[in-house]
């Protein structure tokens, strides 16, 4: 199960790693000329900017709480703010008719519900 929390954490924070960086500097109408970034049109550059920098932090906040063994329920809070997260995307892109996105966020979601389920019961970091 550790293993299985820890590969699951760490998907995540590779897309969120990578989400983050395009979002924090790739210029907004760059991103919006590509397939499931048409929302990033209508947004405004501070906001797209705004959610690359929370994703690079999920980034972190996903593995180094662990990895560090400095504050290790971060890792799951942080997958928690990460479920949030993939709401809102959700909601955004069915807004856009982007039902692919839909369903990848609807994955990442379901890996960081586990994560926080998992790191707050089963095997979490106390124990």
């Amino acid at each position: 199960m550790n293993i299985a929390l820890w590969i699951a954490a760490g998907l995540l924070a590779a897309v969120a790693l990578a989400g983050g960086i395009t979002k924090t500097f790739v210029p907004r109408k760059k991103l919006a000329s590509h397939r499931g970034g048409g929302w990033t049109g209508d947004a405004s550059d501070g906001f797209v900017r705004t959610l690359g920098v929370l994703e690079l932090l999920a980034a972190a906040g996903l593995i180094l709480p662990a990895v560090l063994d400095i504050a290790p329920v971060l890792v799951p809070v942080t997958a928690i703010c990460w479920v949030l997260l993939m709401i809102g995307a959700m909601i955004t892109h069915l807004r856009y008719r982007e039902a692919r996105f839909v369903a990848v966020n609807a994955v990442y979601l379901a890996l960081a519900a586990f994560v926080a389920w998992g790191r707050l019961g089963p095997e979490s970091f106390s124990g």
